[in-house]
């Protein structure tokens, strides 16, 4: 079944001194976020930035899939900890994209590991939404 997640921001002002609220409509989870151009671009400072929800939302999927793909082999993960950093440079975009994640997996060596993180970071959703940034990945074992 396909699904659609919605959520929107209301921004006044300028660039570079408006600010706004990011809203989660879907779930209604998370809260009102507010959202700047500093934040963005140079300390969060209590507000969220685009990156941020990128980063969220990349390293939720990423574990997803990499969860998926373990099980799968017949080696189900007791726990993944994983972040995503999202690079930023004004001017230029988004830059990059590091996943980093440890994981406790009962049974599997570390070449299967390293391997089924791999085939997580290309093929999970959000990674192919965003395959025109460079993304890179760091994979250990607990």
């Amino acid at each position: 079944m396909a699904t659609t997640r919605s959520a929107h921001t209301v921004w006044e002002g300028n660039l570079l001194e408006g600010n706004g609220v990011v809203t989660f409509d879907s779930s209604g989870a998370i809260g009102e976020q507010p959202v700047t151009w500093a934040s963005r671009a140079q300390e969060a400072n209590g507000k969220t930035s685009p990156e941020e929800l990128i980063a969220a939302a990349h390293s939720s999927c990423f574990s997803m899939a990499f969860s998926n793909i373990l099980n799968k082999a017949g080696t189900p993960p007791t726990k993944l900890i994983t972040s995503a950093d999202v690079s930023f440079q004004p001017g230029e975009g988004i830059t990059g994209i590091h996943l980093t994640v440890e994981g406790t997996v009962p049974g599997v060596d570390e070449a299967a590991f390293q391997a089924a993180a791999e085939e997580a970071k290309v093929g999970c959703p959000v990674s192919q939404a965003l395959k025109a940034t460079p993304i890179t990945l760091t994979a250990k074992l607990a």
